[in-house]
């Protein structure tokens, strides 16, 4: 297929809230690769686009051209993938109710309020579909799994010459050219791990798999990197971390643990963040849902926090269980905030003002700089339309 088009199931988008107010769905990362990413790479596409908000079609532009039309929120795999391939011009992929593909030879006739079922095509076997934000990293395992086996088929890896690293299951344990491991024991008995290229490992890390280490990332010295972790690229991670994605671009250096959560692009997590995963009286955890402006339950024991892109945690902060932040929150101070932040927050538990739009811009400018990146009018803009879309969550007046 030279051309694909990621297009956000109306269902799928709301219920992923807060990390899709600043991306399409597919650009959603779970287990090594975004799932935009995972297509392009089973496809072998020349070209991908995305359907999705028109604020968002700047940065993520669609194609015009004729394109195999792919639900965004839909994880692949090998029979789904040949299923995909199979569908004749004008034909749709359906799993029940929900479109998973539509092979169409005219750019501009899909519309996904608007769906035709001629020439549909059934698919009766299970599906992967993304529809709620902690099955992020709920899925997460199995995901490297398959991720890992497409990106080292019929590769070797370039290993390490360590004398210091102990590997286990080494069969299972993929290093990427340019890779520097020091002293650290990797650990693939029960799942494989991914080594990016020109990632880091340092002195004394402990890891074990299913892990992911994206490209220019890095683990700090002492780290203790527990099963189901993907570490985006060129993020910085240390401490004791279990079951957590972080997207990409994103900090959490220093001690302090995480469990079963989910990270956006450009945070930063200060010395000595703790985030719970598990309530007191081991009751199921309720989480904030966007769609319904209220806590729902996610039906599970085990859920950390939903840190959207460009939140900064300060040192010593502490998030209850099933805490929600939106975008650009700001957080720091004593005690437990209130476990829905919402976006452009400034404050903690003593209570909440805006941050500044400018003064936030600021922020984020020199938060990519430091990484090599730009604060680009593209980015401005989604942020500024981020800003007034989440305006009636902020019911204080003042702004920093």
């Amino acid at each position: 297929m030279d051309h694909i088009m990621m297009f956000d199931d109306p269902r799928s988008r709301g219920n992923l809230l807060p990390f899709t107010f600043t991306r399409p769905v597919a650009e959603i990362r779970i287990g090594i690769l975004k799932i935009s990413e995972k297509w392009e790479h089973r496809l072998q596409a020349k070209q991908v686009g995305f359907l999705t908000q028109d604020y968002l079609q700047t940065r993520y532009p669609s194609l015009s051209a004729p394109a195999l039309y792919i639900n965004g929120a839909l994880c692949p795999d090998d029979e789904l993938v040949q299923a995909v391939e199979a569908l004749n011009t004008n034909e749709s992929l359906w799993h029940q109710d929900t479109l998973l593909a539509s092979y169409l030879d005219k750019p501009g006739q899909f519309q996904t309020d608007h769906i035709p079922q001629k020439k549909r095509v059934d698919y009766e076997k299970d599906i992967r579909l993304l529809g709620r934000n902690w099955q992020i990293f709920q899925w997460n395992g199995s995901e490297i799994a398959k991720d890992f086996e497409i990106l080292t088929k019929r590769r070797v890896s370039w290993g390490t010459d360590d004398p210091h690293t102990h590997l286990y299951n080494e069969p299972d344990i993929f290093i990427e050219k340019g890779a520097k491991i020091k002293a650290a024991i990797l650990n693939a008995s029960n799942g494989p791990i991914y080594i990016g290229k020109h990632a880091e490992i340092m002195e004394g890390a402990l890891i074990r798999g299913p892990f992911a280490l994206c490209e220019d990332a890095s683990i700090s010295m002492g780290a203790k990197i527990r099963e189901n972790t993907t570490v985006g690229p060129k993020c910085k991670v240390g401490g004791e971390v279990s079951n957590v994605v972080f997207m990409g671009y994103s900090n959490k250096s220093h001690d302090g643990y995480m469990g079963n959560s989910v990270v956006g692009e450009w945070c930063n997590f200060g010395a000595n963040t703790v985030v719970s995963n598990l309530k007191n009286n081991h009751m199921p955890v309720k989480v904030w849902d966007y769609t319904k402006g209220g806590f729902g339950d996610t039906g599970l024991q085990f859920c950390g926090s939903m840190v959207a892109d460009h939140a900064k945690l300060g040192i010593g902060t502490t998030l209850n269980t099933g805490t929600v932040i939106g975008v650009g929150a700001n957080l720091f101070g004593e005690g437990f905030p209130r476990k829905f932040v919402s976006s452009f927050a400034w404050g903690g538990a003593a209570g909440f003002s805006t941050f500044k739009l400018m003064r936030f811009e600021e922020t984020a400018q020199k938060a990519m700089a430091f990484k090599g990146m730009e604060f680009g009018e593209a980015e401005r803009a989604i942020l500024q339309k981020v800003f007034e879309l989440t305006r009636p969550y902020r019911i204080w007046d003042k702004e920093f």
